[in-house]
């Protein structure tokens, strides 16, 4: 079943969301893309493709954290994380009161808005059983993707975020109702303790761009939780 699209997620996610998650879909185009990039200094850094990587300021994915993950990974200056709370009034016969899209679940954003953009970036985990017993990080990615519509010039990768072999897609997303297009993107991992979708959208391409370097910063910082 498709997963609501950007206004039902500001309606439905208790903290309020602004704009559209934008998940995905569509066709790819393989490449054998391995990277691993700095782990972000004092200032902003030039990562591959000479993307900014934005100055670290503070982890996130710990229990002592905002948001316990199955990976940490360092977070950008400003940035603030919140994890996610159930859905207010969801009917419990319809089954999960949490925001689901394939195999995992919604469970932290962290918005970029007290950093000066609109947007967030949003993690996604599923348990073992769910999202990673068998499956590879692009297998993962795929099935998070598979129910979304609007999704054209998807490029896949075979990356790393950090130590751990990942998945990542970057696309245009195509929004007929607001007769608008953007860029997007997404990383897959798969952990001892489940999978994990890290997706970046934002309002339009341009803040998309914007936030890119705190992205970066969590692809190449990105470790096991227990690591």
């Amino acid at each position: 079943m498709r997963i609501p699209g950007r206004a039902a997620v500001g309606a439905a996610v208790a903290i309020g969301v602004i704009g559209m998650f934008g998940a995905l879909t569509g066709c790819s185009s393989d490449s054998g893309d391995d990277s691993k990039g700095g782990k972000g200094g004092k200032g902003e850094k030039s990562g591959k493709g000479g993307v900014k990587v934005a100055a670290a300021s503070g982890e996130l994915g710990g229990r002592d954290t905002a948001c316990a993950l199955p990976v940490r990974f360092s977070l950008a200056k400003s940035w603030k994380p919140e994890a996610v709370k159930e859905l207010e009034g969801a009917d419990p016969e319809l089954g999960s009161t949490l925001l689901s899209q394939g195999p995992v679940t919604l469970v932290c954003e962290i918005d970029a808005k007290p950093a000066g953009h609109i947007g967030f970036l949003r993690v996604w985990t599923g348990d073992k059983g769910k999202a990673a017993a068998g499956t590879e990080p692009r297998q993962l990615l795929k099935a998070f993707m598979a129910e979304e519509k609007g999704v054209r010039d998807a490029q896949y990768s075979d990356v790393k975020a950090g130590d751990l072999p990942a998945a990542e897609i970057s696309y245009i997303l195509d929004n007929p109702d607001l007769d608008e297009s953007k860029r997007e993107r997404a990383l897959a991992v798969v952990t001892p303790k489940g999978g994990v979708v890290l997706h970046l959208g934002g309002l339009d391409s341009d803040e998309h761009d914007a936030m890119l370097p705190a992205y970066e910063l969590a692809k190449q910082t990105m470790a096991g939780a227990g690591s």
